[in-house]
C-alpha cells in the first residue's frame, strides 16, 4: 500500500469483567477482513483460469500451466506479506509487480485463456504503486495481452476482438484507478479531520483541567482566608484584651499569653501565605507589575529589573513564574540571612527567563531534602514545559533561575 493511505489502528484488546466466559469480540479491523477477501479473490480467479487453460490446447498447458503455478509462491512469500504489512519498501514491491507482470505474459503468451487473470492481478498493482502508475500498468497489460493474442491468432476478427476486449479492461483500469484514489484521498482528509478534532478536544480538556485547578485553588484560598486566617485574628485579639486585664500579678501567665500571642501571629502569617500562594489571579496587572510588589514586600530587601519588550504570556506561565518568585523569596526571608536580593525578569526571543539571587548564607543544593520548597518550584516549571536552576554554595549566596518557552 502507498505510504500516503491512512489506515486506523485496530482496537486494542478488551479486558472482560471478572467472572465471565464470553469470548472477546472480534477486533480486527476491516482492512484485514479485507485482505482475507483479496486472498478468496485470487485463489477463485486462479483456479477457475487454471482449469481453462488445462482443459484448452494441449500443445500450451505445460508452459502457461507452470508460468501460473510460480504465481502461488510468488503471492503467498512476496505479495502478501507487503499486502498485510509484514514487508515494506518500494524495491520490494517493484520486484513484486515486475514479477506479477512477467509471469502473466509468459502465461497469456502460451494460452490465451490467461488473460482472465488480469482480475486478479490487475487490483493488486493499486496495493502496491503510485495510483498513475498502477492504472498505466493496467492498461499496459490488457493491450499487452492483447498483442500476444493477435501475435497467436494473426487475423483481423481475432484483432478486433482482441483490442475490444483491452479496451475495456484498460477503462476498468481507469474507473478502479480514478474510485481508489477518491476514497484515499477522501480518507486523507478524514484522517486531517479526526487529528484537528482530536487536538481540539486534548485543548479543551488542558483548558478544563487548568480551569478546574485553578478554580480549586481559589476556593481553598477563601476558605483559608475566611476561617484559618479570621481565627487565628481573633485569637490574637482575644489574647490582647486578656493582657490588658492583667494587673501584672500573674507574670507566669502573661509569658504564656505572650508566647500564644506569638504564634497566633506566625500561623495567622503562614495563612496569609498560603492565600497569596493559592489565589491564582495577578490581581488585575501585569506580571511585571505583581513581581515589583512581592520584591517589595516587607522582610527583605529586594530590587526588581526588567529586561526585554514586555508580551502577552498565557495565564499559566505567569502563574507559574509568579509562585516561582514567592517560594524563592520566602526562602529568602526564612533561611538566607541576606542583606539584599534582586528579582530579574527578562523577556527573550521564545523564552521568558525569571531569577531571584541574595548575598545570603547560601547551601548546598545537592544535600537538600526538604524544605526549600525546590521539589514545588521544579515541579510548577516542568509542568509549564520549562527548566529550573539552583546555583548556590555555603557562604555564596544563592541564584534560583527559572525559564519557561513562550
Amino acid at each position: 500500500m502507498p505510504d500516503d493511505v491512512p489506515l486506523a489502528e485496530p482496537a486494542g484488546p478488551v479486558n472482560p469483567q471478572p467472572g465471565s466466559t464470553a469470548p472477546a469480540p472480534d477486533r480486527r479491523h476491516a482492512w484485514e477482513t479485507g485482505t482475507l477477501g483479496w486472498d478468496a479473490l485470487y485463489l477463485l480467479v486462479f483456479i477457475a483460469v487454471l482449469v481453462l487453460v488445462l482443459v484448452s490446447t494441449p500443445g500450451s498447458t505445460i508452459t502457461a500451466a507452470t508460468a501460473m503455478a510460480i504465481l502461488i509462491p510468488w503471492y503467498l512469500f512476496l505479495g502478501r506479506p507487503l499486502w498485510t504489512g509484514r514487508r515494506t519498501g518500494r524495491l520490494r514491491a517493484f520486484i513484486y509487480v515486475t514479477g506479477l507482470f512477467s509471469l502473466f505474459i509468459a502465461a497469456q503468451s502460451q494460452n490465451p485463456e490467461a488473460w482472465f487473470l488480469a482480475f486478479a492481478l490487475a487490483p493488486q498493482f493499486y496495493a502496491f504503486l503510485d495510483q498513475r502508475l498502477a492504472m498505466g500498468l493496467g492498461v499496459a497489460l490488457n493491450f499487452t495481452a492483447a498483442a500476444l493474442l493477435v501475435a497467436r491468432f494473426p487475423t483481423g476478427s481475432t484483432a478486433g476482438v482482441a483490442f475490444a476486449v483491452a479496451v475495456a479492461g484498460g477503462g476498468f483500469s481507469i474507473f478502479y484507478g480514478s474510485w481508489v484514489s477518491r476514497i484515499i484521498s477522501q480518507s486523507a482528509e478524514r484522517a486531517e479531520i479526526i487529528e484537528q478534532l482530536e487536538a481540539t478536544r486534548a485543548e479543551l480538556a488542558a483548558a478544563q483541567h487548568e480551569a478546574g485547578r485553578l478554580a480549586e485553588r481559589q476556593r481553598l484560598a477563601a476558605d483559608i482566608h475566611d476561617t484559618l486566617a479570621q481565627g487565628f485574628t481573633s485569637i490574637v485579639m482575644l489574647i490582647q484584651a486578656a493582657q490588658a486585664d492583667l494587673d501584672g500579678t500573674h507574670p507566669q501567665a502573661i509569658r504564656h499569653l505572650d508566647l500564644a500571642a506569638q504564634t497566633a501571629r506566625e500561623n495567622l502569617a503562614e495563612a496569609r501565605a498560603l492565600v497569596a500562594g493559592l489565589a491564582p489571579a495577578l490581581e488585575g496587572g501585569t506580571l511585571s507589575d505583581a513581581l515589583r510588589r512581592l520584591s517589595q514586600a516587607p522582610g527583605v530587601d529586594a530590587s526588581f529589573v526588567l529586561s526585554g519588550i514586555p508580551r502577552p504570556l498565557p495565564m499559566a506561565t505567569e502563574v507559574v513564574l509568579l509562585r516561582v518568585c514567592q517560594e524563592a523569596l520566602a526562602n529568602v526571608r526564612k533561611h538566607a540571612a541576606a542583606d539584599s536580593a534582586a528579582v530579574r525578569l527578562g523577556y527573550e526571543q521564545d523564552v521568558v527567563r525569571l531569577e531571584v539571587t541574595d548575598d545570603g548564607t547560601g547551601f548546598d543544593p545537592e544535600r537538600v531534602s526538604g524544605g526549600y520548597g525546590l521539589g514545588g518550584m521544579r515541579a510548577r516549571v516542568a509542568e509549564a514545559g520549562g527548566t529550573l536552576t539552583v546555583d548556590s554554595s555555603p557562604g555564596a549566596g544563592t541564584r534560583v533561575s527559572a525559564k519557561v518557552p513562550t
